[in-house]
């Protein structure tokens, strides 16, 4: 179907004329005698368009417009009227319909408003779909995350998300600030305007000030028209300035300006431009002591903490690992056409227990990488980085003696690998856990050595333990 439409007329005869066109043309046809029924109907089903007779007994043509255009915005109207009354469908135009027809109505013509008018409706149903999505993703309570610190930020979250608070956000880089600026603006009332981020570390000084302010035509070379920057951009919505500790002290007294006076200046310009914009920043600096070092204005310090808190690295928050696991599989699954259902025990446990420099981020990018690669619907040891299947050793912990003349590290490793086999009974699994490699690795390992399974289990009574390795008791 190319799209559904209700016809909408008093007269029988003009419905069925309306709706034997339409559905010749492979649209899906509902017929409506009045204003009443057609809106009942408009409440119980999904139309892509309104074909309305203006002049009807009871609830006419406009009156059935704004209906429509209260309840459901996203369906397209045209008005049907006489020739003698196109000043009424001239006013429907004016009130929202999106076009009208005239009678005798010309196939043609019908054809191509059912066609521009489908085309826009759908358009608009996607885009109300894709922002009820953003606010459902970016909302507080969609956040994952049960561990004690997440919980009370998301209890912050809440109370603040619908005020016009500028927030200051702590957190090393990829804990998710830019997340949680989402979370507040799309839990607020600005939701439907403009969100815009920025981060100010990754633009050169010289740049970032016409980014964020704009600039005047003949402001400086190359400058050959007017630029609106991000404050503006942002009207009456927020701005999310990241790495704000980079910012350079001359811009840093602008800034200050904007958040006390509601006003920017573009680059070269002298008249002040108002603006409303919410201001959430980000850093992973102590500001504290960026300003006892003279980097950072204590005026504007407190201007911007008006609400702050740290987001907790995810080395400090492995309770939340399983369940990021999990949301970070379906989101892949979705990106790749995957039918991953979850990770074995043996995968969380590394994932769990592995330090995540690069924090939440780098837990995504790792799921990423491991569903892609994925051939099967569990995800196992083998789909995961080295750096996180092996163990990092420390010496320490093996109590060895180093012979006098040396050894060669091609036979610790092989020693080693016999040593894990043997305590393993032969099962690779197991042997490949406690050496910290993947199962294939140690598969690639075993053929390098030419290692055969007679050398996986010590013979009766044989000592499992390298000499070499580990000290005889005296």
């Amino acid at each position: 179907m190319k799209g559904t439409i209700l016809v909408v007329d008093d007269e029988k005869g003009q419905r069925e004329i309306l709706r034997d066109i339409l559905e010749t043309e492979g649209y899906d046809v509902g017929v409506a005698s009045g204003g009443e029924d057609a809106l009942g109907a408009v409440q119980k089903n999904r139309f892509d368009l309104v074909i309305s007779d203006l002049k009807m007994p009871g609830m006419d043509g406009k009156k059935l417009l704004e209906n429509i255009l209260r309840e459901r915005p996203h369906i397209s109207v045209a008005i049907v009227t006489a020739h003698g009354s196109i000043d009424s469908a001239v006013e429907a135009i004016r009130l929202g319909a999106f076009d009208y027809l005239t009678k005798p109505i010309d196939r043609e013509r019908l054809l191509i408003v059912a066609q521009k008018a489908v085309e826009k409706s759908v358009l608009l149903s996607e885009n109300l779909q894709l922002k009820e999505q953003l606010e459902d993703r970016f909302r507080p309570e969609g956040m994952v995350g049960n561990d004690s610190k997440m919980r009370e930020i998301f209890r912050i979250l809440k109370k603040i998300a619908g005020s016009s608070a500028t927030v200051l956000i702590y957190g090393e880089s990829g804990t998710g600030k830019e997340l949680v600026a989402k979370a507040l603006h799309y839990g607020s009332p600005r939701r439907q305007l403009p969100f815009m981020a920025i981060n100010c570390a990754a633009i050169p000084e010289n740049l970032l000030e016409t980014e964020l302010f704009g600039y005047e035509k003949g402001a400086f070379t190359g400058a050959y028209a007017k630029n609106v920057g991000l404050f503006e951009t942002a009207d009456n919505g927020s701005i999310f300035l990241d790495e704000i500790g980079d910012m350079n002290m001359a811009l840093q007294a602008k800034l200050l300006r904007v958040l006390q006076e509601k006003e920017i200046r573009r680059v070269g310009g002298s008249k002040p431009i108002k603006v409303n914009v919410r201001i959430i920043a980000a850093t992973n600096k102590d500001l504290q002591q960026e300003i006892k070092h003279g980097r950072f204005r204590e005026d504007l310090f407190y201007r911007l903490n008006v609400v702050s808190f740290k987001l907790p690295p995810l080395r400090d928050r492995k309770v939340d690992i399983p369940e990021l696991i999990g949301h970070f599989i379906k989101k892949a699954n979705k990106a790749f056409e995957k039918k991953v259902k979850g990770a074995t025990d043996e995968a969380v446990s590394l994932l769990i227990n592995y330090s995540w420099p690069g924090n939440v981020r780098q837990l995504e990018s790792v799921m990423e990488r491991a569903v892609l690669l994925s051939e099967s619907d569990m995800l196992n040891t083998d789909n995961l980085p080295m750096e996180i299947t092996t163990k990092p050793i420390t010496l320490g912990k093996i109590d060895f003696e180093l012979p006098d003349d040396g050894i060669s590290f091609e036979e610790f490793e092989h020693e080693l690998i016999l040593k894990a086999m043997t305590k393993s009974n032969g099962v690779l699994g197991k042997a490949a856990a406690l050496l910290g490699m993947s199962y294939r690795t140690l598969q690639y390992r075993l053929n390098k050595f030419e290692i055969a399974k007679e050398d996986f289990t010590a013979p009766k009574g044989a000592s499992a333990k390298p000499k070499w390795i580990t000290k005889e008791p005296s």
